[in-house]
């Protein structure tokens, strides 16, 4: 029996992304991110690169405080600065601030990343739901 070969595994894992229906009516978060880990520098340089890029370029990011690991005041990705900011929202522990000067602003909910695939699924497939 021939062996079978497997195709190799992607050097960089998937982004785990889903965003919100893009309409007319505004919605308070525009979509769903898993990150693999709460190291920002490890993880933002992947989902800024698979952000659409209708979204512009994203200057400035803030994060939970409480749950990101320490990082600098800015970084380099993708040969452009961008500025990071921590704040401790009591209301939304679990989100991520995307702006993009003359583009706009966009919230991400973001799934813990030791969630489980089973528990993560729901909350991923809630921001493909149109509320219309």
């Amino acid at each position: 029996m021939p062996a079978t070969v497997q195709p190799p595994l992607p050097s960089h894992p998937l982004l785990r992304l889903r965003l919100a229906p893009h309409g007319g009516t505004p919605r308070p978060i525009d979509g769903v991110w898993w990150p693999r880990s709460y190291d920002l520098l490890a993880e933002l340089p992947r989902l800024l690169a698979g952000l659409p890029r209708a979204w512009g370029r994203i200057t400035s990011v803030t994060v939970n405080g409480g749950k990101w690991s320490e990082t600098p005041g800015r970084m380099l990705i993708h040969n452009e600065v961008v500025r990071l900011h921590r704040a401790a929202v009591a209301a939304a522990p679990h989100t991520i601030v995307l702006l993009a000067p003359g583009r706009g602003r966009w919230d991400l909910l973001v799934v813990p990343p030791d969630t489980t695939e089973k528990a993560a699924e729901p909350l991923m497939a809630a921001a493909a739901d149109d509320p219309a």
